[in-house]
């Protein structure tokens, strides 16, 4: 693009005005049918689209260079995006398969890694007539490795080559149409540690030029479908296009004939199941699960199916931190005040959210339950012998997930 006198500053301009209008458009979408109509959930709808504003350049500009590459954090205890589970980490570094990279990291004592490479990103997905979710999702994966499968030093300390040529050791290939490193890291026991990573793409050897109007022009308009994207799709896209996410109107059940666990699921290295829940302030929701082997972790989240406040409330499960029943049961009470019981899941006030189950070390199916029953009747419904704990007992409990998030995070 050439410009003349003033010709840059008059696009930048429109560019910018084009932005502030889509963030407007996007707001619209807190106010949607999805969304219930109370005061926290419109708070809530609008706290979800600020949150991803803080990050929109970060994807759109910032690290958006598949030559000078950067692993970024795209959810965290503050910034919730694309059905986030509470005891996950989520990073991303765009790539480009044009190029070969260097991943630096040293394995922390997380339970589970997972590093895919990500492909194009369809017009529709793949088998359907539905286009894919909003950007930076709606790609396919290609190729995965697990921490598991990785060649450390007698440290933990690891090399991992992306792209280039077939290699020994350490290395992830790539195609033509590479365009995204995903990268999940989950937690088990509090004190577990996570995997620091740097990315470098191997022959850098200047400076990463500055943006140019050009590029900012793109940067206002990527960022602009992302947040009216990110508030358009969730959940609805989820409700049409998942095989995990049951139908709306099946409320507080896990549909017994529908869960994720496809071929690119299992790039992904996971399988995965979903509920969504409704509660009147009188009610409590019991979720049963016969206790199976694997690693698998439940967590809350709101109708725009991002996690629930996971650093401050009790928001999630995994087996190091869950009680299971003399009965071989693993239950768990969603409701909106402490119940006393160990296994509850705070629903921090909301009438409507997301129950989501992750399976990430078997393929073997989990069979489940749900009762809603009266909160002043609850523990008319659980064994005798349900684990229960005092106030000063959840307060240490809540204190340990506090230290346990912070340290996942470096916060």
């Amino acid at each position: 693009m050439a410009y003349g006198d003033g010709a840059a500053d008059a696009d930048l301009s429109a560019a910018w005005a084009r932005f502030c209008d889509r963030l407007k458009d996007a707001g619209a979408y807190a106010f949607k049918d999805a969304n219930p109509p109370a005061p926290i959930h419109r708070a809530d709808a609008f706290r979800f689209l600020t949150q991803n504003l803080g990050q929109a350049f970060d994807l759109a500009l910032e690290t958006r260079d598949p030559a000078f590459p950067q692993v970024h954090y795209f959810t965290t205890p503050t910034m919730k995006l694309g059905g986030d589970v509470s005891d996950f980490t989520y990073r991303q570094a765009w790539i480009s398969g044009e190029h070969t990279y260097r991943l630096i990291g040293r394995r922390g004592t997380a339970r589970w890694l997972n590093i895919t490479v990500q492909g194009p990103k369809p017009e529709r997905i793949p088998g359907t007539d539905h286009p894919p979710l909003h950007e930076p999702f709606g790609d396919v994966p290609e190729r995965n490795i697990l921490g598991s499968q990785l060649e450390t030093d007698a440290d933990g300390r690891f090399e991992l080559i992306i792209g280039g040529d077939e290699r020994s050791g350490n290395w992830l290939p790539t195609t033509p149409g590479s365009r995204k490193l995903f990268i999940r890291e989950a937690f088990d026991a509090w004190g577990e540690t996570p995997t620091p990573l740097t990315i470098e793409r191997i022959g850098m050897a200047e400076p990463r030029p500055l943006a140019t109007p050009e590029q900012m022009i793109e940067a206002f308009d990527w960022a602009g479908d992302f947040v009216t994207g990110l508030m358009r799709d969730w959940p609805e896209h989820s409700w049409m296009t998942s095989g995990g996410v049951c139908d709306p109107h099946q409320l507080n059940q896990f549909p017994a004939d529908k869960s994720a666990d496809t071929v690119d699921d299992a790039k992904r290295g996971r399988m995965a199941a979903h509920m969504i829940w409704r509660l009147q302030p009188d009610e409590a929701l019991i979720v049963e699960m016969d206790w199976h082997d694997g690693f698998w972790i439940f967590g809350m989240g709101g109708p725009f199916v991002g996690s629930m406040d996971f650093l401050h409330r009790p928001t999630s499960y995994t087996p190091a931190r869950t009680k299971v029943d003399a009965d071989g049961v693993v239950r768990f009470v969603l409701s909106h005040d402490d119940p006393g019981v160990h296994n509850w899941l705070d629903t921090q006030g909301f009438s409507d959210g997301n129950l989501t189950y992750r399976n990430l070390m078997s393929r073997n199916p989990a069979t489940f339950r749900t009762r809603l029953v009266q909160r002043a009747a609850l523990m008319e419904h659980l064994p005798s012998d349900t684990v229960t704990v005092t106030p000063e007992e959840r307060a240490m409990m809540l204190l340990q997930r506090y230290r346990a998030i912070k340290l996942r995070f470096g916060i």
